[in-house]
C-alpha cells in the first residue's frame, strides 16, 4: 500500500525533472482520488484528461499474471524479496519493446502512416500500405496478443472514450480506419492467430490528444498502473504460501532426444 501510494509522486517528479521546470509536485490532496492527484502533480488539470487517466490506470493495471512484468514481479517476490525490489524487477521487464514499450512503437508507426497517406486517403490506399508492410516482413504494431483471441476489451473501452470525447481527432480517425482494414487482411494472410487490436493500438493516441506528447514517459505511466495488479498478486502469493519459483532445466541428453524427433 505504501509503494502504490508513493508511485504517483515519484513518477510525477521524474516527469517534471525531465520535461518541465523541475519544481516540486506539491502535496497530495486527500480529497482527490489517485488519478486526479497524479494528473495534478504532472501539471494537467483538464477534467477530461483526469477521466482518461482513471481509465488508463485501471485497464493497464494487469489482466493476467503471465505477462512479463507481472511474472517477473512474482518470480522475484517468490524469493521473499522486498516488494519494492520485486516491483523494480517487473518494471525492467515492462521496458521492453514487446511489452510496455509497445504503445510507443504503435504511435511512431501511426505517425509515419499518417505522414505517408496525408489527410485525404482512401481505404484502398490504406490496404496497399498494410500489404506492403506485411510483405516486407514487418508486422502491424498493436495487433495480435499472446493470450486473447478477440478484440482486446481494453482497446474497446478506449475506443468508446475516443468516440465520446475526440471523434474528430486525426490520429483517432486513422486508428479507426486501420481497425477496419487490418483484421481482414491478417485473417487472409492466414499466419496470425489473433488478427485483432490490443490495448497498445489506442493508448498513445489518446494521450497525444490531450497534449501529453512525451512518449518516452509512457512506460513510466504504465508502471504506475501495473503496480495495482502485480502487488495485489504478490500479497496473494505470500498469503497462500506459494513456494519459490524454480523453472526446470533441460539436460544436453534430453535436448538431443528432442532433436532426434
Amino acid at each position: 500500500m505504501d509503494l502504490i501510494a508513493k508511485l504517483p509522486v515519484v513518477a510525477a517528479t521524474i516527469y517534471r525533472n525531465t520535461y518541465r521546470d523541475g519544481k516540486g509536485v506539491g502535496a497530495v490532496d486527500e480529497n482527490r482520488d489517485w488519478s486526479a492527484n497524479y494528473c495534478s502533480m504532472l501539471g494537467f488539470e483538464d477534467p477530461q484528461f483526469t477521466e482518461l487517466m482513471r481509465l488508463y490506470l485501471t485497464i493497464h493495471s494487469d489482466h493476467e499474471g503471465g505477462n512479463v512484468s507481472a511474472h517477473t514481479t512474482h518470480l522475484v517476490g517468490s524469493a521473499l524479496s522486498d516488494p519494492y525490489l520485486s516491483f523494480a524487477a517487473g518494471l525492467n521487464g515492462l521496458a521492453g519493446p514487446l511489452h510496455g514499450l509497445a504503445n510507443q512503437e504503435v504511435l511512431v508507426w501511426l505517425q509515419k502512416l499518417g505522414k505517408h497517406l496525408g489527410d485525404n486517403y482512401s481505404e484502398d490506399q490504406l490496404k496497399e500500405f498494410i500489404w506492403k508492410t506485411l510483405k516486407s516482413g514487418r508486422v502491424i504494431p498493436g495487433y495480435g496478443h499472446a493470450v486473447l483471441r478477440k478484440t482486446d476489451p481494453r482497446y474497446a473501452c478506449q475506443r468508446e472514450f475516443a468516440l465520446k470525447h475526440l471523434p474528430e481527432d486525426p490520429l483517432f480517425k486513422l486508428v479507426a480506419a486501420v481497425y477496419k482494414v487490418v483484421p481482414p487482411i491478417l485473417t487472409e494472410l492466414g499466419k496470425v492467430k489473433n488478427p485483432w487490436p490490443n490495448v497498445d493500438s489506442h493508448s498513445g493516441v489518446l494521450l497525444q490528444h490531450y497534449g501529453f506528447r512525451e512518449m518516452n514517459y509512457y512506460t513510466v505511466m504504465f508502471g504506475v498502473s501495473r503496480a495495482l495488479g502485480v502487488l495485489a498478486q504478490l500479497i496473494w502469493s505470500r498469503a497462500l504460501g506459494f513456494p519459490i519459483e524454480r523453472p526446470k532445466s533441460m539436460s544436453t541428453e534430453l535436448l538431443m532426444k528432442q532433436l532426434a524427433h
